[in-house]
C-alpha cells in the first residue's frame, strides 16, 4: 500500500496541478497533502489525467471512454523502482524540483503506510451518451481500484438499493447541496464554486442566459413616463425620437392600440407631464398623421366620459392636453368649448350664488389658457384669450358666501391677518398682468416647433391639421362625487422679502401649484412616486424657472440680477401644506400628506430639511390668528413628524415661550406637541430629548402607565365597596355579585341626600354607583385598550342599563373615564370615549354636554386650550356627519323600491334635525365664552384682561370651526337631496331584489355604532366601524 501511495504521490507532484498546489502550500503539512492526494487519486488513477474541467467527450465517444477507464493501468503503482516511477516515461510529469519534493516526503512513508485513503475505493463516473440516468454495478468491495466505476468526489452520487448500484445524476441536474461543500454527505469536501477553483487548464463555458428583448409597446410606454426625468437629457430631442419610434411601427395594430390606451391614462396621472406628452403627439402628427385619428378617439371617449360623471379635474388635464396640441386643429375649436364653459358657468350662478360648481368651471377655464398661449403662435389665440377674460372677470369680482369661513386666519378686535386671496380672483389678475406683458410665460416649455413648407407645393413638410373632437358639455351639470367649495390660496413662503416662490402677483404661482397639488391627490396610491415627481419639479418647467436644488437660503442674495430664486423644495413643500391644512376638509386623510413630507425629507433630506424648518417657524408665528383646526392639524403632523425623526427639535428657539401662560396659543401648542409625542412614545424618551426648562411640562404622572386607583384610598367616600367591586371584577366574578355591591352605595347614598333625591333628581343616588362602577372597570382594563375593550363588552349591558336610565348617568360615565386617565395619559379617555359612543352607551349630546354645556366643569373657557378636548368633541361631531353620509349614499342608488327609498328619506330628515341639534347645542355652549358672559366669568370672574382676552379668542376660534362644519353639513345635504335619483315601482323591481338581495333594514346600515330608531342594533356594538384606526381587537393600544 506504500508503494501504491508513494506512485499516487510522486504523480501527483509532477502534474501541472500538483505544481502548482505545492506552490502555495506547505507540503509538509499533513492534513493539506491528504486532502490533495485524495482528490488526485481519485481522479488520476494512471497515466491518464482527467481534469474535472475537461470538456465532456461527445456521444460517440463517450461509451468506449467509460470502458477505458474501468481498468485503470496500475503498473506505476506496484513498482518500487525510482527510475520506474509512473509519468516519467510519458514526457509530461519530468521535473527535477518535483523529485526532490517527492523524496523528501518519501522520508516520511510511515504516514502513508497506515492511511486509510487507499483502502477506500474510487468509482469512476458513468454516462450515458444522453445524459440521462445511469447505472454500474456494485463492485467488489475486496478488490478496491479494479472493476471498480468511478465516481467524481465532485459529483452527487447515491446508492440505490432496488437496483444494487449506484444511480449517478446527469450534468444538468446536480443538486445545489454540491455548491455549499455537502454533496454526497462529504461536508468536509471541496466547496469553492467551480469559476473559483484552481483547474484553470480548460475554461468550462458558462450558462448564458436567454436574452430579454423588452416588448415594444413596453418599452415605449416607460420611455414616455420616464420623459424629463434625467436633466442630462434634452426632452425636446427625446420628444422628436419617441415620435420616430412610434412612427416606424405604425404597422402594429396591437402596439398603436396600446399607445392610444395609455396615453389619455398618462394625462391624467401625471399634469406636469402633459406639454411632453402633447409634443410627442404634434411630431407623431408631423411624421405620420394618419396615426393621429385613433389616439383623438381615444382622448375624446374619455374626456366626454369625464364631463358626464363630473369629474372635473381629469376633464381638466384632458381639456389641457386639447389646448396643448392646439397647432394640429382646424379654426379655433377649443375656444367654442371654453365659450360652452362658460354659459354653463353663468347659469350655475345666475340660478344660486352660493353654487360652487360654476366656479370651478371658470377656474378650469382660466388655467387652461396659460397652456393654449404657449403653443406656436395662430392668428387671433390672444384676441380670442381677451374675450373670454373679460366675460370671467364679473364672476371672478363676485364673493362667495362661504368664502369668509375657509379662511386659514381668524383675526380678533383689531388684529391685522395676512390678505386671503380667492383662487378665481386671484386668477383673474394675473392673467391679466400676463396679458398686458403680451403671455410671455416663460416658465411653461416650449417644445415643439410647427414644421414650414419650403414652398406652396411642398405637401410633405405641410403640418397636417384636424377637426377639433366633437365633446358636447350638457345643459344639466353633472357636480361630481365630491362637493366642491371655493378655494382660497395659501402659502408658507408667498410675498416675502427674497422670493423662494413665485409671488402672488405672478400667474406661475397658480399654474405650478395647480400641477402640483393635482399631482399629490392623484398619486395617493404611491406616496414614493408622488415624493419623487415633487423633488423633481425643476425638470418639467423651462430652464432657469428654479435655482439649483438645495441652494442655501442666504446665498440667494448673491444670485445674479435677473435670474430667479425660486426654490422648487419650497414650491414642494408649500404645495403639500396647501393641501394638509386645506379648509373645510383636505382630499385624503391628512396622514397622507404627513407620509408625503416624510418621503421627501427621505430623498432629498439637504434640500427639504431647511424649506420644513421654516414653513414650522412660519406657521408657529402665525398660531395667533390662525384657524383652529388648522392649528391641531399643524400639531398632530408635527409631532408625528419629530415622532419619525427620534423627536429631534430646536426647541432652545421656544424657551421663551415656555414662560407664557397656558391660555396663549403658542405654550398650548407646546403642550399638547409634547401630549402627542407622550402617545407615540412615552414621558421619560420625550423628556430626554427636551431642554431643562421644558421638563415641567411632562409632569412625573406621565410616567406612570396605570392610574392610581381611587378607592384604594382609605378616605375616599365608598372607598370599601370600590376596592371590592374591583377584587370581583378581578376574580371575573357574575354581574350579580357587582351588582350588589353598587346597590349597598346606592342605599348609603340615598341615606346621604336625604329628601334632595326627590326634589332634584330620583337617580341622584345612582352616580356615586356610576363613579365607583366605571372606574374599577377603566382601572382593571387600564392595561391595554385591547383589555378595556374586553372589559366594556363583558359587562356591557350594565353600562346600557346605567345609560338608559338618564343622560345624567351618561354624563357621568364620560366623567369617571376621564377623571381616571386625565392627569396621566388623557388620549386614552379620548379613546375610551370614542368606544363607549360606538357601543351606543353614550350619546353624542352626553358628550357634548359633558365637555361644553357645563360651564363649572368648563372651567370659566379655561379647558378650550386644551387640545384632547378639542380632539373629542370633533370626534364626536365627526361619527354625526359620517353617519348622515353613509345614509346619503345609500339613498344615491338607483333603482330604490318606494318603499326603501321613503325609509331612507325619512331616516335621513330625522339624523339631519339631531345633527342640526347639536351643533345648535355647540354653538349655544361657546356664544358665552366667545362674548365673556359665561356664567363662571360673571360670577367668578378672571384674573386679568390678558385672560379675558384669551379666553374669548378661544371662544372665537371654537365657534368658527363649528359653525363652519354645520354649513358644510347643511351644502352637502342640499346637493345631495338635488341629485336623489328618483324610486321605481316594488313590483319593477322583483327580478333585482331577488339578484341583489337586502331589504330596507339591511339599507339603513349603521355607521360607526349608531342605531337609528327602529333599525337593529349591530350584533357587534357597531365597534367594527372604528376598528380601522390601527387598533384591533386583542392588540395592546393604551
Amino acid at each position: 500500500m506504500a508503494t501504491a501511495m508513494e506512485g499516487i504521490q510522486y504523480s501527483f507532484e509532477r502534474s501541472e496541478r500538483g505544481k502548482r498546489y505545492f506552490d502555495r502550500v506547505n507540503p509538509f503539512d499533513k492534513r493539506e497533502v491528504t486532502q490533495a492526494l485524495q482528490k488526485f487519486a481519485l481522479i488520476n488513477l494512471g497515466n491518464t489525467p482527467r481534469n474535472r474541467f475537461d470538456p465532456p467527450p461527445s456521444p460517440p465517444e463517450k461509451a468506449q471512454e467509460c470502458q477505458d477507464r474501468s481498468l485503470p493501468n496500475t503498473q506505476g503503482l506496484h513498482s518500487t523502482s525510482a527510475k520506474q516511477r509512473p509519468g516519467e516515461n510519458t514526457g509530461q510529469h519530468g521535473d527535477g524540483d518535483a523529485r526532490k519534493l517527492e523524496d523528501q516526503h518519501h522520508q516520511r512513508n510511515s504516514f502513508w503506510n497506515d492511511n486509510p485513503l487507499v483502502h477506500r475505493p474510487a468509482r469512476k463516473r458513468l454516462r450515458s451518451a444522453t445524459h440521462d440516468w445511469s447505472y454500474q454495478e456494485r463492485p467488489r468491495q475486496d478488490r478496491p481500484y479494479r472493476d471498480q466505476p468511478y465516481q467524481d468526489p465532485d459529483e452527487p452520487s447515491h446508492w440505490n438499493p432496488a437496483a444494487n448500484s449506484y444511480y449517478i445524476m446527469a450534468d444538468g441536474q446536480t443538486r445545489g447541496d454540491y455548491y455549499r461543500g455537502t454533496a454526497g454527505g462529504n461536508t468536509g469536501g471541496y466547496s469553492r464554486k467551480r469559476r473559483f477553483r484552481e483547474d484553470d487548464d480548460y475554461d468550462r463555458p458558462r450558462y448564458r442566459p436567454r436574452e430579454y428583448k423588452e416588448p415594444l409597446s413596453h418599452r415605449v410606454r416607460r420611455q414616455i413616463t420616464t420623459i424629463a426625468e434625467n436633466p442630462l437629457r434634452d426632452a425636446k430631442v427625446d420628444t422628436i425620437d419617441l415620435a420616430k419610434l412610434i412612427t416606424d411601427n405604425h404597422e402594429d395594430e396591437y402596439f398603436c392600440k396600446q399607445l392610444s390606451d395609455f396615453l389619455p391614462q398618462l394625462v391624467v396621472e401625471q399634469p406636469m407631464k402633459i406639454p411632453f406628452v402633447a409634443a410627442i403627439v404634434l411630431n407623431v402628427n408631423h411624421q405620420r398623421s394618419s396615426m393621429i385619428d385613433q389616439i383623438l378617439d381615444k382622448f375624446t371617449l374619455r374626456t366626454q366620459a369625464t364631463v358626464e360623471a363630473g369629474e372635473w379635474r381629469s376633464f381638466k388635464l384632458l381639456f389641457r392636453f386639447f389646448a396643448c396640441t392646439t397647432p394640429m386643429f382646424e379654426d379655433d375649436g377649443i375656444f367654442n368649448i371654453l365659450e360652452e364653459l362658460f354659459n354653463r358657468a353663468a347659469d350655475l350662478q345666475t340660478a344660486s350664488s352660493e353654487d360652487a360648481v360654476g366656479l370651478e368651471l371658470v377656474q378650469i377655464i382660466m388655467l387652461t389658457l396659460p397652456y393654449l398661449l404657449t403653443t406656436p403662435s395662430r392668428p387671433g389665440l390672444q384676441e380670442n384669450a381677451a374675450g373670454i377674460l373679460e366675460k370671467t372677470e364679473i364672476m371672478a369680482s363676485a364673493r362667495h358666501a362661504f368664502e369668509d369661513l375657509i379662511g386659514p386666519y381668524i383675526g380678533g378686535e383689531g388684529e391685522d391677518i395676512p390678505p386671503t386671496h380667492n383662487m378665481i380672483a386671484l386668477l383673474q389678475k394675473q392673467l391679466q398682468n400676463e396679458a398686458a406683458k403680451e403671455w410671455q410665460l416663460s416658465f411653461i416649455p416650449r417644445l415643439f416647433d410647427p414644421p414650414q413648407a419650403q414652398d406652396e407645393t411642398d405637401e410633405t413638410d405641410k403640418f397636417q391639421r384636424h377637426p377639433f373632437p366633437p365633446i358636447e358639455i350638457p345643459q344639466i351639470v353633472n357636480p361630481g362625487p365630491r362637493t366642491l367649495f371655493p378655494q382660497v390660496f395659501f402659502s408658507l413662503y408667498a410675498d416675502q422679502e427674497v422670493e423662494t416662490v413665485p409671488p402672488t402677483s405672478n400667474l406661475a404661482s397658480s399654474v405650478i401649484r395647480d400641477a402640483l397639488v393635482d399631482t399629490i391627490n392623484i398619486i395617493d396610491f404611491n406616496r414614493a412616486a408622488a415624493a419623487k415627481l415633487l423633488i423633481e419639479v425643476s425638470y418639467y418647467w423651462a430652464p432657469g424657472t428654479f435655482v439649483e436644488r438645495a441652494t442655501p437660503f442666504d446665498k440667494l442674495k448673491d444670485v445674479s440680477e435677473g435670474s430667479s430664486t425660486w426654490k422648487s423644495e419650497d414650491l414642494a413643500v408649500d404645495a403639500i401644506f396647501s393641501q394638509m391644512i386645506h379648509l373645510p376638509s383636505p382630499e385624503h386623510r391628512v396622514v397622507y400628506y404627513h407620509s408625503m413630507i416624510t418621503e421627501t425629507c427621505k430623498i432629498a433630506p439637504s434640500a427639504i430639511a431647511p424649506s420644513l424648518g421654516r414653513a414650522i417657524r412660519f406657521l408657529y408665528r402665525s398660531l395667533d390668528i390662525l384657524d383652529l383646526e388648522l392649528i391641531y392639524r399643524f400639531m398632530d403632523w408635527f409631532s408625528h413628524h419629530l415622532s419619525n425623526f427620534d423627536f429631534r427639535w430646536k426647541w432652545i428657539e421656544w424657551v421663551d415661550d415656555v414662560e407664557l401662560p397656558d391660555l396663549h396659543p403658542r405654550k398650548a401648542f407646546i403642550m399638547g406637541t409634547l401630549d402627542k409625542e407622550v402617545r407615540l412614545s412615552f414621558a421619560k424618551r420625550v423628556r430626554e430629548t427636551l431642554p431643562e426648562v421644558y421638563q415641567i411640562l411632562i409632569p412625573a404622572s406621565r410616567d406612570n402607565d396605570i392610574p392610581e386607583f381611587k378607592y384604594s384610598l382609605d378616605d375616599t367616600p365608598y372607598s370599601e365597596e370600590g376596592k371590592a367591586v374591583l377584587t370581583l371584577f378581578k376574580k371575573k366574578a357574575p354581574e350579580s355579585e357587582v351588582q350588589s355591591q353598587i346597590e349597598s352605595i346606592r342605599e348609603k347614598e340615598q341615606t346621604r341626600l336625604g329628601e334632595e333625591i326627590s326634589t332634584n333628581d330620583p337617580n341622584l343616588a345612582l352616580i356615586a354607583c356610576v363613579d365607583a362602577y366605571v372606574t374599577a372597570l377603566s382601572h382593571i382594563g387600564s392595561k391595554s385598550l385591547s383589555h378595556a375593550l374586553s372589559f366594556i363588552e363583558r359587562h356591557k349591558d350594565a353600562l346600557l342599563t346605567f345609560g338608559s336610565t338618564s343622560e345624567r348617568l351618561q354624563v357621568q360615565i364620560i366623567d369617571s373615564v376621564v377623571a381616571y386617565w386625565r392627569n396621566t395619559q388623557p388620549g386614552v379617555a379620548v379613546n375610551l370615549v370614542d368606544k363607549l359612543l360606538n357601543y351606543t352607551i353614550v350619546s353624542p349630546s352626553s358628550v357634548i354636554q359633558w365637555a361644553l354645556s357645563d360651564p363649572v366643569r368648563l372651567n370659566a373657557g379655561r379647558n378650550l386650550s386644551d387640545s384632547w378636548l378639542f380632539e373629542m368633541v370633533s370626534g364626536t361631531m365627526g361619527k354625526i356627519t359620517r353617519r348622515m353620509q353613509q345614509i346619503i349614499t345609500a339613498r344615491n342608488k338607483a333603482d330604490l323600491p318606494i318603499p326603501h327609498a321613503g325609509q331612507l328619506d325619512e331616516t335621513l330628515q330625522r339624523e339631519a334635525g339631531d345633527t342640526r341639534a347639536l351643533f345648535q347645542m355647540v354653538e349655544d355652549a361657546l356664544r358665552g365664552v366667545a362674548e365673556g358672559a359665561n356664567d363662571v366669568m360673571i360670577e367668578e370672574g378672571v384674573a386679568s384682561d390678558d385672560e379675558l382676552a384669551f379666553l374669548k379668542m378661544w371662544g372665537r376660534k371654537w365657534t368658527r370651526v363649528f359653525k363652519r362644519k354645520r354649513v358644510v353639513e347643511e351644502v352637502v345635504l342640499s346637493e345631495a337631496v338635488k341629485g336623489f335619483p328618483p324610486p321605481v315601482e316594488e313590483a319593477a323591481l322583483m327580478e333585482g331584489v331577488a339578484t341583489n338581495g337586502g331589504d330596507a333594514e339591511t339599507i339603513e346600515t349603521t355607521m360607526d355604532g349608531d342605531v337609528p330608531p327602529g333599525a337593529p342594533a349591530p350584533v357587534n356594538g357597531g365597534m367594527d366601524a372604528d376598528m380601522g384606526d390601527g387598533q384591533a381587537d386583542g392588540e395592546d393600544g393604551v
